[in-house]
């Protein structure tokens, strides 16, 4: 049974090595004031931004971070689903699938018209799940980093 939560303040030292895969996979790194900065915004009840665990055999397996944004197209708010992580070990257990549910859960709740991410084109992995749980659109995304 996977068990989905909130994170609380007690989840740093789980949640922190599941970051680190993450931004590894992306092959990414970010300095450590960023992660603290992030880690005190996911359990900041006033911030925007959310985070969950998802835990499998008493351990932490798996993080997600979402938050909402206002959107021109919608009454309510939409919800981007910016970071999903399981640890390797955990894959193929439902535990990817589990969180996104939550989070659909959640978004809803609050009153979200929409859940949305982006992965990168050559996740393929993650990919044969979101496209059982979601619709791709279409679009490409553009940016510019300052």
């Amino acid at each position: 049974m996977i068990l989905i939560r909130p994170f609380n303040p007690e989840d740093r030292q789980a949640w922190e090595p599941l970051w680190q895969g993450y931004l590894t996979f992306y092959k990414s790194t970010l300095p450590a004031e960023v992660t603290q900065t992030t880690w005190r915004r996911l359990i900041d009840p006033a911030e925007p931004m959310h985070g969950l665990v998802a835990i499998l055999d008493g351990k932490v397996v798996g993080i997600v971070h979402y938050l909402y944004h206002r959107s021109t197209w919608s009454t309510g708010d939409y919800c981007y689903l910016q970071d999903l992580f399981t640890a390797e070990q955990a894959r193929g257990r439902g535990v990817g699938r589990a969180l996104i549910e939550a989070v659909y859960d959640r978004a809803k709740a609050d009153g979200a018209s929409r859940v949305y991410w982006l992965t990168h084109e050559t996740n393929t992995a993650a990919q044969a799940l979101y496209d059982k749980v979601a619709s791709r659109s279409g679009f490409i995304q553009y940016r510019r980093v300052f």
